[in-house]
């Protein structure tokens, strides 16, 4: 066997050797590609459902939401037209009037009270 044959026999083990260590490496990544997708897999199988969830908490959150919008409503137009009572009140001395009516009330009251006594 001359040197260039002993040459020859060293290279052509190198390249197996390299090939060996490709071959194992490509095997690896498969098996990681592998594990990635169940994850992936399994990762979705269980987001689904949960995102139906959150959209019908969602929904149903809304529909109360709107509701208490229309309930917000209704309170400011009631507060505005008791507003605008008072000022109507107010504003044409009925207060005074009813002042007056209550006090009388009141006296009428009293002497009532004070013949029952006597």
């Amino acid at each position: 066997m001359s040197a260039g044959g002993i040459a020859a026999i060293i290279a052509a083990s190198a390249l197996a050797i390299v090939a060996i260590s490709v071959a194992y490496a490509v095997i690896r990544f498969s098996r990681v590609l592998d594990q990635a997708s169940s994850a992936i897999k399994s990762v979705t199988t269980e987001t689904v459902p949960l995102i139906e969830e959150v959209t019908t908490t969602v929904e149903l959150t809304n529909r109360q939401l709107e509701r208490v919008d229309h309930l917000t409503r209704n309170v400011e137009s009631i507060a505005t037209k008791l507003t605008a009572s008072a000022d109507s009140v107010l504003s044409k001395g009925s207060v005074a009037k009813l002042a007056g009516v209550a006090w009388g009330i009141a006296k009428a009251a009293q002497k009532k009270n004070t013949k029952k006594n006597k």
